[in-house]
């Protein structure tokens, strides 16, 4: 049977990272990392630069070598092992369309050289976008070749989607586009989508599970709304800030007057102010510093 044929309602687990480390040399990018990706869910991965999510979803994909197990539909993923691409697609935040091309030949191209490319879809998707299709692809512009990219990818008929930093460099009129174009053609619940991003305020109404990494460790994953419902923001007077440093918080942030802190939602502090927390904040929170974090 092989990985294609085997049905996902046979195996609870699809898709598994079990004590999955990764070392250039003497510098250890990934630190016995271990979770599972769920089915029909979106997933958020957040990270310094440096923490490792590149690295990881490459290790998912089989593109590295590593210590540890990668597994699909209870079947191990070997290294350069094709049949990942059975039931994952990837986009990165570098494209690999072959400029020489036009996009009529590009999708050609794909369209004849992958056996789950759903051509229904395609025709569908590309006669919504606006895609000058006897245009280059040298001669699109950087947005536009993200949406070809993007459009060609959703045109498979697999169950995950890895996203690498897929807007870096976009403007937030495309970003809004990309996701909205997503979650419209590819997402429901039979399918998942693992995010790795640094613009997630962009993504957080749309994530419902977070994993957050640092130094290749993986320091936390968690329902996003599980999360939010046992931290809240305090907000207290200027002058009380002894109140929220006797409980340790990571970080204090002051504002006109005002400092606050992300703590357990069981704290109580007299008069104060209490809000939801963010997502971005949780991981100022969690992790600290900063490195171009979010």
């Amino acid at each position: 049977m092989t990985l294609y044929e085997h049905t996902f309602e046979n195996n609870p687990i699809p898709y598994e990272i079990r004590k999955v480390s990764k070392s250039y040399g003497k510098f250890k990018a990934l630190d016995d990392v271990s979770f599972t990706l769920p089915w029909g869910k979106i997933v958020g991965l957040l990270g310094k630069n440096g923490a490792g999510k590149s690295t990881l979803m490459r290790c998912m994909l089989g593109y590295l070598k590593h210590e540890g197990q990668v597994s699909l539909d209870g079947f191990a993923l070997g290294h350069r092992d094709h049949k990942v691409f059975n039931q994952v697609a990837f986009i990165p935040d570098v494209n690999g369309l072959d400029d020489r091309l036009t996009v009529k030949q590009t999708w050609d191209y794909v369209k004849n050289m992958n056996p789950h490319f759903n051509i229904d879809r395609a025709e569908r998707l590309m006669a919504k976008s606006s895609l000058p299709m006897n245009k280059k692809v040298a001669k699109l512009s950087k947005g536009m070749k993200t949406k070809l990219y993007l459009l060609l990818t959703l045109s498979l008929d697999v169950r995950y989607l890895l996203l690498d930093e897929p807007t870096l460099g976009l403007d937030i009129a495309f970003r809004k586009e990309f996701f909205n174009i997503i979650l419209g053609e590819f997402f429901d619940e039979q399918r998942t989508i693992f995010i790795s991003t640094h613009q997630v305020e962009e993504v957080e109404d749309i994530l419902q599970e977070i994993i957050f990494i640092d130094q290749g460790k993986i320091i936390l994953n968690e329902e996003v709304e599980q999360l939010k419902e046992r931290l809240h923001v305090i907000t207290l007077p200027a002058d009380r800030i002894a109140e929220l440093q006797a409980h340790n918080p990571k970080v204090i942030n002051h504002t006109l007057g005002f400092v606050s802190a992300i703590m357990d939602s069981r704290i109580e502090l007299e008069g104060a102010i209490y809000n939801r927390p963010n997502l971005a904040d949780i991981f100022m929170e969690y992790v600290g510093g900063s490195n171009e974090t979010v």
